[in-house]
C-alpha cells in the first residue's frame, strides 16, 4: 500500500474521529448550560481547563519525547522501556502533584469553583485518570495504532456524554456529572492498561533511556505550559476579574470557535509519521506530506472561518440560552481565526521537532503566554470577554509568526496564496448565503450550512483551486480501511 494511501486513511479515520469528538461537546453545551447555567457550566469548564493544565505539567514533556524516539522502534523490549519510563515517571509526579493541591482544595475552591469543595477534592481524582490516560493515548499515537486511538477517544468521550445526559435528565447535580466524568476515565483506563499489556507486556523500567527523553522533552515544559496559558489561562483570568458567570458566556462560543481544529487531525498524526522518512533523508516525502497537510487544513478552515463567523450567534442560541448567546457570540470570530492560525503553526512546527529545536518552541511559547497575561489583565477588566479573545487571537499570531521564521531556516515547504485567494473567494460567495438567508432555528440553519457547502465546493472546483490529482487524493481520503 502506497505510503501517501496508508496517510490518507489514517487521516480520515482521525478526522472522523475528531469531528465526532467535537460533535459530544456540542451535545454537552446545552444539556450543562439550560441545566445549570451559565455559573454551573463555567465550573464544568474550569474543571476541564485544570485537567489540561495538571496533564501538561505532570508528564514533564515526555509524551513528544516517547513518539520522537519510539515512532520507527522495533525491538519490543526498547518499547518496554521507554513506555514504562513514561508512565512511572507521570505517575509519580502527578501524585506529587495532586498531594499538594489537596491540602489547598478550599482557597483552590474559593477562586475557581464558586466555593464548592467537594468538587474541587472530586477533580483531582479526575485528573489522576485523565493524565495517566493521556499516557496510553499517546502510546496508540506514537505507533499509529490509529484505529485503536480513535476507539479508546471514542468510547472516553461518549461514555461521558450518556452517562452526563443521563445523570442530568434523572435530575442530579453537577457534583453528580462530574463523577459520571470520573467512571467515564476509570473505565477506559483499565480496558488501555489491559490492551497495552496484552501488547508488550509489562516492565518495571530501569529508566535508561529518561536522560535522553528528558533531554528532549524538558524544554518542551515552559512551551507546553506556555501554550496552555494562551489558550485556557483566560478562563482564570475571567473567573477571577469578572465572575465564574462570565467563564459561562466565553467558553460555550470558545468552543464553537475550536471546531476548526476538529475538522483536520494533522496535528496528532503529522509527529509520529514524519520522523520515520526525516530519519531515512527522504526530505522530498516529508515535504509532500507539509504541504498536502497545509492546503487541505485550509481547504476546510477557510470557508469554516467565513461560515462560523456568520453563523455565531443563531448558533449557540440553539445550544445555549439566550442570554449567553448575547453575552458571547462576538467572542467566535476572534477565536476562530485564532484557531485557524494555531493550526496552521501545528502543522510547520512539525519542522522545529524534526530538527530537535524544541528550545525554540518553548521561548516562543514563553513569550506568547506572557504577551496572553500582560493584555488579559489589563484589557480584560476594560472591554470584558471580547478582549480575552482578541489577546488569544495575538498570542497564535505571534507564535505563528516565530515559528514561520525559525522553520524556513532549517526546511523549505510553500504556502499556496493563489489557492487561498481562491478559497476565500468561494468563501466570500458562500458567506453571502447566510446574509441573504439569515436563518434562525435549527432547521434553518442546518438547511443554510447544506446550502454553503455546496456553493462552497462547487466554486472551489470552477475557481480550480483543486487539481485532478488532488481529487484522486481526496477519493481516497474516503476509502477507509479498503
Amino acid at each position: 500500500m502506497s505510503i501517501y494511501k496508508l496517510f490518507v486513511q489514517r487521516l480520515g479515520l482521525m478526522g472522523a474521529t475528531n469531528i465526532l469528538v467535537a460533535l459530544s461537546t456540542l451535545i454537552l453545551v446545552p444539556v450543562l448550560t439550560k441545566t445549570f447555567g451559565a455559573v454551573g457550566y463555567g465550573i464544568w469548564i474550569q474543571v476541564g481547563v485544570t485537567v489540561a493544565l495538571l496533564t501538561n505539567v505532570a508528564t514533564v514533556g515526555l509524551l513528544p519525547s516517547m513518539i520522537r524516539f519510539l515512532a520507527a522502534e522495533k525491538d519490543k523490549e526498547k518499547i518496554q522501556e521507554g513506555f514504562y519510563s513514561v508512565t512511572f515517571v507521570t505517575l509519580i509526579v502527578i501524585s506529587a502533584i495532586l498531594t499538594t493541591l489537596l491540602i489547598f482544595s478550599k482557597p483552590i475552591a474559593t477562586v475557581f469553583f464558586d466555593g464548592n469543595v467537594a468538587i474541587a477534592n472530586l477533580m483531582m481524582l479526575i485528573i489522576f485518570f485523565a493524565c495517566l490516560n493521556s499516557v496510553f493515548l499517546n502510546y496508540y499515537r506514537t505507533f499509529q495504532e490509529i484505529r485503536k486511538y480513535s476507539l479508546f477517544t471514542l468510547t472516553q468521550t461518549y461514555l461521558s456524554v450518556i452517562l452526563a445526559v443521563y445523570l442530568v435528565l434523572a435530575g442530579h447535580d453537577l457534583f453528580s456529572v462530574l463523577i459520571g466524568l470520573l467512571i467515564s476515565y476509570l473505565i477506559v483506563f483499565c480496558m488501555m492498561i489491559c490492551d497495552i499489556i496484552h501488547e508488550i507486556g509489562f516492565k518495571i523500567p530501569n529508566f535508561k533511556y529518561l536522560k535522553e527523553y528528558l533531554s528532549f522533552g524538558m524544554p518542551t515544559i515552559p512551551g507546553n505550559l506556555s501554550y496552555w496559558v494562551v489558550e485556557s489561562s483566560d478562563r482564570y483570568v475571567i473567573s477571577i476579574l469578572l465572575g465564574t458567570a462570565f467563564v459561562g458566556y466565553y467558553s460555550p462560543a470558545y468552543t464553537l470557535g475550536m471546531v476548526i481544529l476538529f475538522l483536520t487531525p494533522f496535528s496528532l498524526i503529522l509527529p509520529s509519521v514524519l520522523p520515520e522518512y526525516y530519519d531515512k533523508q527522504e526530505m522530498d516525502k516529508v515535504r509532500t506530506f507539509i504541504n498536502y497537510s497545509l492546503k487541505y487544513f485550509l481547504l476546510l478552515a477557510i470557508p469554516t472561518l467565513f461560515g462560523l463567523s456568520l453563523l455565531a450567534k443563531p448558533v449557540l442560541s440553539i445550544l445555549t440560552t439566550p442570554e449567553i448567546a448575547l453575552n458571547g457570540y462576538l467572542v467566535t470570530p476572534f477565536i476562530i481565526l485564532g484557531i485557524l492560525i494555531l493550526g496552521v503553526y501545528d502543522i510547520i512546527n512539525n519542522i522545529l521537532l524534526l530538527e530537535k529545536k524544541t528550545k525554540i518552541i518553548g521561548f516562543t511559547w514563553v513569550v506568547a503566554a506572557l504577551l496572553n497575561l500582560v493584555l488579559n489583565l489589563v484589557l480584560v477588566p476594560r472591554f470584558g470577554i471580547i478582549a480575552a479573545a482578541l489577546v488569544t487571537l495575538i498570542s497564535y499570531l505571534f507564535a505563528f509568526l516565530v515559528t514561520v521564521y525559525y522553520s524556513l531556516k532549517y526546511f523549505e515547504f510553500k504556502f499556496e496564496f493563489g489557492f487561498i485567494l481562491k478559497s476565500v473567494v468561494a468563501s466570500i460567495l458562500m458567506s453571502l448565503m447566510i446574509i441573504l438567508i439569515n436563518p434562525e432555528g435549527i432547521l434553518s440553519v442546518l438547511g443554510v450550512i447544506g446550502l454553503c457547502a455546496t456553493v462552497y465546493v462547487v466554486s472551489i472546483i470552477i475557481l480550480r483551486g483543486i487539481d485532478k490529482k488532488e481529487v484522486e487524493f481526496f477519493k481516497e481520503l474516503v476509502k477507509i480501511g479498503s
